[in-house]
């Protein structure tokens, strides 16, 4: 399919993999319709830049959706989930859930012709074993799409390497998570999720109908540490934080990490790269641009540090 005079809506187009998602759509050459909630925010001006039509709408505002897709063929869908940031403190599941059905009803009132959706690795297990909220609550979003009969693309990837890039898991000069040190994890780059959503778009005969995990790397806590600290030249150790610790803040967080610790994600690495010859292990990702993220922020705290 040619990409030219189409366009794609992208829903949070200033999050991570709304960003991802519209750099990769524009440099093929689609018409990109940017859904935000704050079309004059600095990140919204930035896609402005680059050649996005910015729109304010709200997932929130079923209405403000479907006026917003009127008139385009694709739209993407992405929502946070509990504990994302820029999320407010008491988001939940449900708040999750209504907001990605509420895309769902607007892109079909629109009448879209390939709505791309990321969900999570895994969603599907929920039917077998107990999964930590996340993976019901995109589960959940996946049956409301496949009950309205969009034409629809089921994207899975796994945790992103971006996690590493912040006070989620950076703090007091170590990595710290409630992971198990030596337990090998899968992980994946918001930018190849953007490029494999880029590529389903382009691809409706083939794409239509998939549901496809993603993963780029498998590596345990303690490996990601120590290529964090080769790469910034600077000693990075591990810390598991105590799961009693994180239960007495969350249960339901305690839980995801006893998941991944125990039973955790199984994508196919190897199909995804045949998907997406191009996907990043976590060395390229640190190289291309983990490593300067990373060294961003721990340069922020130092200073916040300072200043205080």
């Amino acid at each position: 399919m040619e990409p030219t005079g189409k366009t794609v809506v992208v829903v949070g187009a200033t999050g991570l993999q709304g960003r991802a998602v519209t750099h990769h759509l524009l440099r093929d050459g689609w018409q990109v319709r940017a859904l935000t909630r704050d079309p004059h925010g600095a990140r919204a001006t930035a896609l402005a830049q680059a050649g996005a039509q910015v729109v304010r709408a709200q997932m929130e505002d079923v209405e403000s959706l479907t006026v917003a897709a009127e008139g385009a063929w694709g739209l993407f869908s992405v929502q946070p989930t509990v504990g994302s940031p820029g999320t407010a403190p008491d988001f939940t599941a449900e708040d999750e859930v209504r907001w990605g059905v509420n895309v769902a009803e607007a892109a079909h009132a629109a009448g879209i012709g390939h709505f791309v959706f990321t969900s999570v690795a895994e969603a599907d297990r929920h039917l077998e074993e107990k999964v930590p909220v996340n993976l019901v609550s995109k589960w959940r979003i996946e049956q409301h799409i496949a009950a309205l009969g969009l034409p629809a693309t089921i994207l899975r990837p796994v945790s992103f390497m971006e996690n590493f890039t912040g006070g989620y898991a950076l703090r007091n000069g170590t990595l710290s998570t409630g992971l198990a040190p030596e337990v090998p994890q899968q992980i994946m780059a918001v930018d190849d999720v953007g490029a494999v959503a880029a590529l389903a778009f382009a691809r409706p005969k083939e794409w239509i109908g998939r549901k496809v995990s993603l993963a780029g790397d498998e590596l345990t806590p303690v490996q990601i540490a120590a290529a964090i600290g080769k790469a910034l030249g600077i000693p990075l150790p591990y810390v598991q934080i105590p799961i009693d610790a994180i239960r007495a803040l969350s249960e339901d967080f305690a839980y995801a990490n006893e998941w991944l610790n125990t039973l955790g994600y199984r994508a196919d690495i190897p199909a995804t790269r045949k998907i997406h010859p191009a996907t990043m292990d976590f060395g390229t990702w640190l190289e291309r641009t983990g490593a300067s993220q990373i060294a961003a922020f721990l340069d922020s705290t130092r200073t916040a540090g300072q200043d205080a």
